[in-house]
Parts: structure tokens; sequence; C-alpha cells
């Protein structure tokens, strides 16, 4: 909302593009919760927890330094490839469900990623602490710019400063499906997963995809909003 200058407020029509990105986020997180709950009650043949599915692909690929730990929370895994540890949720650890294993072996994507050098993942490595500086700063520039009479200057460079997260978000994309496709050939590989057992975990794989696709449309129309909302636009 905005004041306009008549006694009232009138509707800000950019809201919209919030209410999209809202849509976007729920759609895909429901998504990924519901294929993955459904295949979490499917075993695997092999009998292999997700944290035993990890060591395994890890050694195949010649991988003996990244630590696999247990960290607390529902889908919360992730590689850290400053300390070398792949870390698997509550959900993923001991389970020995097909989705736990794909979500496991997504994760070992990643720590092949770094041994490999993968352009994308290193180019990604470098962005986080530049996005991480640039989103902080974005909006109180854009912000102390509105309110010195909407000074362009510092409006643009708080545009700007916030197109970072845009850059890190389509950065990540190349980097995420890459690890799914080397996880999904691992698992073929190394017979941790057969026949059905690679479509499904590939289907989890796919809406986890998802979420960070979503995450890439919601800044890209966040980035948009700002670009209607303030430049070029001058207020007196």
């Amino acid at each position: 909302m905005y004041y306009g200058g008549y006694g009232y407020y009138h509707l800000d029509p950019t809201y919209i593009l919030v209410i999209i990105c809202a849509i976007i986020s729920m759609i895909a997180s429901a998504r990924v919760s519901s294929v993955f709950n459904k295949f979490n009650r499917v075993a695997a043949a092999s009998g292999l927890t997700g944290a035993e599915a990890a060591q395994r692909i890890l050694h195949a690929a010649g991988i003996y330094d990244v630590s696999v730990e247990h960290v607390r929370g529902n889908l919360s895994d992730h590689y850290d490839p400053r300390s070398k540890v792949l870390r698997l949720s509550d959900s993923t650890f001991a389970s020995r469900s097909v989705a736990a294993i794909g979500v496991a072996a997504h994760e070992c994507g990643h720590a092949i990623q770094h041994q490999e050098e993968y352009k994308p993942l290193t180019l990604r490595s470098v962005l986080v602490p530049v996005t991480n500086f640039a989103s902080k700063l974005a909006m109180p520039i854009i912000l102390i710019g509105c309110v010195l009479s909407y000074n362009q200057t510092l409006i643009q460079v708080g545009i700007f400063a916030f197109s970072f997260a845009v850059i890190f978000q389509l950065v990540t994309l190349p980097v995420e499906f890459n690890a799914s496709s080397r996880a999904l050939a691992m698992l073929k590989e190394q017979g941790i997963l057969a026949g059905q057992e690679v479509s499904m975990s590939r289907k989890v794989l796919n809406a986890a995809a998802m979420t960070y696709v979503a995450a890439a449309a919601s800044s890209i129309i966040q980035l948009l909003r700002l670009i209607l909302l303030f430049g070029g636009r001058r207020r007196d």
C-alpha cells in the first residue's frame, strides 16, 4: 500500500508479484514433502540406510576424506565443502527408504562435484559471502534512497545489490541438477537401488530440484518488483 496524496491509500499493483512468489514457493514445498513422504515408506531392497549408502558412494568415487554425520531436522541434509562433512538429517541418516537413499546420494553428488572442482559449484561458493553481504544491504539502501527524496543513485545501488541473490539462485540450478544426475548414476552403478527404485528416487530428486527452480523464479520476480516500484522513478 502507498499514500496517494488524496487522503487515502492505493493498492500497490505489484503486490500480485508477492502473491505469485508465495504460491510458487508453497506449491514446490508441498510437492517435495508429498513425494518424499510417499517414497519414504518404500524400503530399498539393498537394506542400506542413507548413511551407509552415502559411505558406499563416496568410497566408490575415491573419496575417503569426507565424513558422514547426523544432523537434526527434517530434510536439512547438506554437504559442507569447508569442513568436508556430509550431514544427513533425521529423515535420512538411519532410514532405509528409497527416498532417504536418494537424498543421501544427492548430497554425495555435491561431494563429488567438490572433488572434481565442478565450476558452477566453485562459482556458487565464491558467491555465497558476496550474496549474503549484498542481500543484507539491499533493502536498507533502497529505503534510505526513498527517504532521501527518492535518490535514484542509492535506489539503483540497492537494486543492483539485490540482483546478486538472483545470480546466486541461477548458478545454484546447474549445481543441484548435476548433483542429482550424479546421484542416480552412482545408485545404479553400485547396485544400491535397482529397477523401479531408481525411478522412485528420481521422482524424489526431481521434486526437490523444483524447490530450487521455485526459489530462482521467486528471486527474479522480487527483482522485477523492485525495478517496477523504484527503477528510474522519482517522487516529490
